[in-house]
Order: C-alpha cells, then structure tokens, then sequence
C-alpha cells in the first residue's frame, strides 16, 4: 500500500517534533539576544564614561588654564575613539575652547540599531580643579554614536537565530529517519501482510516485524491475530447460520404457499358474507325507512281523530252544561291530552332511536319558561294538600341559548310526575345558576317532592322505556314509563346531566343540569317599586320563604309571619306598605284588621275570591300560585294604583274583530273544530276544500290569513303555498300549516314550501289564539291580561 510521505506517521511525528525544537529552540535564542542587548545598552554608556574619566582631569586643567591648543588636541583625542563623533571643551562662560565632529556611518541595518539603542547619546561633564573644587570652570561634552556597538550586537543576534534555525533543521532530519526506521517501516511492513493474506482456507498469522515483538507494534499484531482468529470463528458460524436460515426460508415458503390457498378460500367466503351483510343492512336500512313511514303516517292518522275529538270536546265545554256533563267532557278532554302527550313521547323516543332528533339554539327566558309550566301544570294537579313551588334564581341571565322545546319537554315530565305522586307535602320546583365559564352559564333545574319515593334497586331501572319502580305505580297512578326516558335522551343530547336522589316514603328530588349560552344578562321583566312587604305564611308551608327571598332580592323590605288556622291576629301586627296573603280564608279574617292597607291574595285559580269578596276582604290584587316573577311585580306596583288591575280576565274576549281567514282542509270533523275556535276568537272564516278551490277564493276576496292543511286531495297544502308564493298577489300573506304531521322533515318542509309558521294538530284553541296574535295586528285587538304559554308538542314548532 502506497501512503503519501505527507501522510506517513514518522513524517506527521517529525514534524510536530522539530516545531516544538524550533519554537523551543527559537525561545532561548530570544532569552540569549535579549540578555546579550541589555549587557550591549550597558556597555556602551560603560565604555564612553571610562574615557570621560580619563579625560577629565586635563581637561579641567586646560579650562583652568585657558589653553586653546591642548583643548584642541584633547579633543582630537577623544574623536579617535570610533563611536564618538563629536567633542568639545566649553568654559564656563560658555564658549567653545576647542570643538571637533565627524559624519555618522551610515549603514541599511541602521534603522534597527537606532531603534534598539538610539541615534546618539550626550554625555556633558563639569570640569573643577582639585584646589578650587567649588569654582565651576566649564564642560567636557561628548557626543556618541551608538550605531558601532550596534552593528556588533546585530551581528551576533543573526549568527544566533541561524544557528538555531539550522540545528532544529538537523534534528528534524534526524528525527524522521528516526522515526522512518522505528514506526513507519514496520507499520507499512504490518499493512502490506494484511493486505497480503490469503482466502480463509489459507488464513494465517500476521507475522511481527523484527525487533518489535515486546513493543506497541508487537502488542497490535498480537491482538489483530486475535481478531482475525474470532472473525474466522464468527464468519464459520454466520455461514453455518445461512444454511439454516436457507432451510427455513424453504420450509416458510411452502407454508406460506399453503396459507394462501387457505386465505383465498376464507377471502371467498369473506366475500360471500359481505355480500350477505350489505343484503342485511339494505334491508335494516328499508325497515328503517319504512318504520319512519310508518310513524309519520300513523301519527298523521292518530292526530286527525284526535284534533276533531279534543276540538268538538273543547267547543262542547265552552257551551252551557250541568255540572255532571261538565265533568264527564272533563276527564274525555284530560284523556285525549294524555293520549296526546303519549303520542309525543313515542315520536320523539322513535327520533333518538333514528338519530333526527335535531336541537335549536334561540335565545329563551328559562325562569319564564318554568313559571309558565309549573302555572299550566298547577290547574290540572286538582289537590287540596299539595303546595307547588317554583323560585328561580335572581343572578339568572334574562335570555339563554336553547331549545326552549325540549327543557320544556323535560319539566314538563319530570314536574308531572312529581305531581302525580305525590299526595300531600310539597313539590318544589328551582332553577340555580351554578357556575360561569366565560360567555356559558351551567344552570341546575331540580324538582323535589315529598311523595312515595324510590327504592334504591329500582333508580337504575326508571330509564329504561316502559319501566317503573313498582309493578303497582301503573295501576294506582297509571303512566307508560316513557316520560323518564325521554328526559334522560334530552338531557344527553343537550351534553346535559340527569340525576336523581331518593328516599322511599320520604320523596325524591330530580336535578338537570344544562350548559347553556348567555344571550343577554338583563331581566326580561320590570322589577316593582321598592316598598315594605308583610307576608303571610302558613306554618309549614314553603311559599312565604320563597316570597320573601324574591322580594329581597328586589330590594324590599320584608316580614314575614308564620301562623297558625288557629292563631288570634288581635296583637300589634309589624308596619308594613302592603300585605302578601296566601289564602282566601285568612283574607276572610284579616278585613277587620288595618283595612287601610292595600292587599295582595296569592292562592290557586280555584280559591281565587270574586269581585264581591275581594272588595270586601280589602283584597285589590289576586296571583295564582306559584305565581311567576312579572304578574307578581305588576300586581306589587297594581296594589298602589287608583284602579286596581284585576290578574283574573276572560279569555273569551275576542281578537278577530270580524277579520276574514280562509280555512283550507279536506276533514270535515276538521274544518268544524277549527271554524268553531276562530269563530268564538270573532273572525269570519272561508273554507275550501283542497288547493284549487283555496286558489279561486284568494282571487275573489282578501283575506287576512291563511290557515292550510298539507295533506288533500287535487292539490296538496305544499304545492298551494308554492304558487301562492310565486304569484305577487299573495307573497307576502301569512300562511300557517295545519297537519298532523309532527317530525321535523315535515317542519321544514313545510317552511320550503313558503309557509311561515306551523300549528300541529291536535292543537288547543289557546295555541291557535298564540300563533294569530304573531301574525295579525287588529287595530282595536284586546289582548288576554295572562296568556298562558302552551306547547303544541313535538315538531310543531314555528
């Protein structure tokens, strides 16, 4: 192998050897110049001060003397001497006696001996005479050039460095042969034995160069025989493994061979039951399609009965009847609504399972939204002993985003059963704002009660559909077990939580709670004027707190007494600006007693006192319990008014004022339910038949509105509202569906065929009255004092 001699390591050696001799070398020659310039410096000031030693004494006696000539000749003397150039004797009136100088030598290494020990040096003597030491008789100066001692010591400083310079040259040759001979040579030998070696079956040892066995080089060899003796060992055994490796490697290849076969058969039959499944869930997917079918239809079919039963029911009531035909069309209307709200489970329980159940996101007033319920559901409880509460928490955001639909939905069911349940006691229904995280507010909405409970076994179990704790519950209570259910799906649905706590025989308290949006912070009523509140509590009951815990937060002053049916009010009672009572009979035995102050009766709609009895027991004001925060705060500021509004107002005040609708459904029991309501509301109403017929009478006469069935003979509801909408006449017309249809595709279809608003059948002529009022607005329409707001139900949304 052929190295460089730049590359060689006896070359690379030497020369690091020779650099560290060179700069040694190099150093000391610098010591040995520097030492030699400082004793050169000295020298020449030594050598100039012997001669001016000499001299000195005749050259005092010349000046004493004032001898020209000798002056003349001493000086010549010093001239002599080959560094001085120049010389003179001067008296002491300083005049020159004698003065001689000669040119400096002029030389090209001048500028560095001047730079080493400068250009000249001066040197001036005082001359005295031994007798007369104090007289001063003149100077002996003179003048020296310094480049003679220089150029010597410039001599000798090259001789040095050169000497230097040649000697670390001769080691550096030395070293390399050195080197050459004692690493290099047996190394490249080393190298070209490697190179050298035969195949494995002539493998060998390396040899070792002579003289090198007990050195580095000795040791390298010993230990590269080693390796190549475990690489051959290694090299025998890789190959052994190869061979066997080259076995296997046959054996998995027949394996594999083998294993395919058996996977292209398994993949056939893979494929055979992909085939097989697809068949599967094609047919799951009709069954699917067809049940949504099914129920779309059986709906539309359940629901138009049930409108013309529920409407001629609610028209019969509306007509005069003895108390026992009252009674019976009662429980035939309750029955049908029952019915109704089954119907509504079942649809929506049918959604989940679908996965078309789709949420809103609106802004609502949830306190209004649970005072308007627990309102509604307070008339048909029909229990003596059963207090029913409702208390809304005062840091509530007036607006919320949601499904004001669906939370209805669930307090609805979840405040029902707490009502049904429970005998006697309470039922409380809050709402608590628990916490915020920035813009989303979670609200809890529980209801407690002081019924029969729940056994523990049975909690994880009233979820489930048609389930209920007791086997008994439905035969004492009745109930489908569906209600539960459906809150549990909303709730999930709305990333809510259901929970429940329950003591059997003692109650249960169910708590939902909502991650709900805020939409604006502000109240959506107007707070009363702040007075002095007394307020009458029953012992036992939760109202009077609850009052009192909502007038406070209005910034009122409250008392508040708990009394028994039994107490005597004859004592000093505590000064108050209005009395809050909460029952007839206690109005009865209070009119005695401070008849100047003003009197606010908060009872249920059935004990509710006449106008006779309310002037007499000084009572300006009735609320019906639970009573909601707005109609409370407008009977506060009624209390201090000349004319005292009444809570209490008919809603068979009309609204019409004699407007024209055109009606248009195919049913006959139908078009007489809907007739009847519109016309008791005082509007005059058209019918047709089907689409073309509705057609024409929008041609011959305005009208105000349109109600329209979807589903008739000829031309259907949506085909009619789309060439409504497509002729300039009658765009922008309102028109409101009528259909039995309650699934959201049948929503929006509705809303693409132009309709502006939707009213699912069966509806209550209060829903009817709602949905008018958003779209007329008579000149002179009398609005009912306390609209109670209803739910049509599942999907009948606007």
């Amino acid at each position: 192998m052929d190295i460089r001699f730049t590359n060689r390591l006896s070359f690379k050696q030497a020369r690091l050897s020779v650099l560290a001799a060179f700069i040694l070398g190099t150093l000391l020659s610098l010591i040995q110049v520097v030492v030699d310039y400082r004793s050169e410096d000295a020298l020449i000031d030594q050598e100039v001060q012997a001669q001016i030693n000499v001299s000195l004494s005749p050259a005092a006696r010349i000046a004493y003397n004032i001898d020209a000539e000798l002056a003349l000749e001493l000086v010549n003397g010093l001239l002599e001497a080959p560094e001085v150039v120049r010389a003179e004797i001067i008296d002491n009136n300083g005049i020159a006696l004698a003065s001689v100088s000669r040119p400096m030598a002029n030389s090209g290494y001048r500028a560095v001996s001047d730079a080493l020990f400068g250009r000249r040096r001066d040197y001036s003597q005082p001359l005295y005479v031994d007798h007369a030491p104090s007289e001063l008789l003149g100077h002996l100066v003179i003048e020296v050039d310094t480049f003679y001692q220089g150029a010597s010591f410039l001599r000798r400083a090259g001789l040095t460095m050169l000497s230097g310079f040649v000697l670390s040259l001769v080691l550096s040759l030395i070293l390399m042969v050195l080197f050459y001979a004692m690493l290099t040579k047996p190394l490249v030998h080393l190298i070209n034995d490697l190179l050298n070696m035969k195949t494995e079956g002539e493998r060998s040892r390396l040899p070792c160069p002579d003289g090198h066995e007990r050195d580095e080089i000795g040791a390298l060899v010993e230990v590269i025989n080693r390796q190549l003796q475990s690489i051959d060992v290694n090299l025998r055994q890789k190959l052994r493994a190869e061979e066997r490796l080259r076995k296997y490697l046959e054996e998995l290849e027949s394996i594999v061979e083998s294993r395919t076969t058996e996977l292209q058969h398994t993949n056939a039959q893979l494929r055979e039951s992909n085939r097989e499944l697809e068949a599967s869930r094609e047919a799951a997917l009709d069954m699917a399609r067809a049940r949504s079918a099914f129920l779309a239809n059986m709906s539309h079919e359940i629901r138009t009965p049930i409108n013309g039963l529920l409407g001629m029911i609610g028209l019969t009531l509306d007509s005069p009847l003895n108390e026992e035909q009252r009674q019976q069309l009662s429980i035939a209307y309750d029955s049908g609504k029952v019915l109704v709200a089954l119907l509504n489970d079942i649809l929506d329980l049918s959604k989940f399972e679908a996965g078309k159940l789709q949420l809103e996101q609106i802004p609502f007033d949830l306190g209004a939204l649970l005072e308007e319920t627990a309102s509604l559901l307070s008339q048909n409880a029909g229990k003596q002993d059963l207090e029913l509460i409702c208390e809304i928490d005062p840091n509530l955001p007036g607006l919320l985003l949601g499904d004001p639909t669906r939370i209805r939905q669930i307090i609805s069911n979840l405040l029902s059963n707490a009502l049904k349940f429970t005998e006697q006691g309470h039922v409380a229904l809050r709402l608590t704002l628990e916490r915020s995280d920035g813009e989303q507010r979670h609200v809890c909405i529980s209801v407690s009660d002081t019924g029969i409970g729940i056994p523990a076994q049975a909690i994880n179990e009233i979820f489930s559909p048609f389930t209920q704790a007791d086997a008994q519950i439905s035969r004492r209570f009745g109930g489908t077990g569906l209600g539960l259910t459906l809150c549990k799906s909303l709730t999930d649905a709305m990333h809510g939580e259901l929970s429940v706590e329950s003591t059997p025989g003692r109650g249960s308290t169910f708590s939902v709670r909502l991650p709900l949006l805020r939409h604006e912070h502000a109240p959506r009523y107007k707070r009363p004027q702040p007075c002095s509140v007394l307020i009458w509590n029953q012992r036992g009951h939760l109202q009077g707190a609850t009052l009192q815990r909502l007038l406070e937060s209005w910034q009122m002053r409250c008392k508040r007494i708990d009394y028994e049916p039994s107490d005597n009010f004859a004592g000093d009672l505590p000064a108050a600006s209005c009395w809050l009572i909460d029952s007839p009979q206690l109005a009865e035995r209070l009119r005695d007693i401070r008849p100047d102050i003003p009197r606010l009766l908060i009872c249920s709609y059935s004990q509710q006192l006449d106008q006779t009895r309310a002037e007499a027991c000084h009572v300006r004001q009735q609320v019906a319990t639970p009573p909601a925060r707005h109609r409370l705060a407008l009977a506060i500021d009624g209390l201090f008014e000349a004319q005292p509004r009444s809570e209490k107002s008919s809603t068979e005040q009309q609204m019409g004022n004699g407007q024209r609708l055109l009606l248009v459904e195919d049913n006959a029991v139908n078009q007489m339910v809907a007739k009847g309501m519109l016309s008791r509301l005082g509007f005059e109403v058209d019918l047709a038949e089907h689409g073309e017929i509705a057609l024409s009478k929008l041609a011959e006469q305005d009208y105000a509105l349109v109600l329209m069935d979807c589903n008739m003979p000829v031309m259907d509801g949506y085909e009619t509202s789309r060439r409504m909408r497509a002729d300039p006449r009658w765009q922008h017309l309102p028109i409101v569906a009528l259909t039995a249809n309650a699934l959201h595709e049948d929503r929006q279809r509705c809303k693409d065929a132009g309709m502006d608003d939707y009213l699912a059948k069966p509806f209550k002529r209060e829903d009817l009255q709602a949905v008018l009022q958003r779209w007329l607005t008579p000149t002179d329409q009398v609005t009912p004092a306390a609209p109670q707001a209803t739910d049509p139900g599942p999907g009948a949304g606007s």
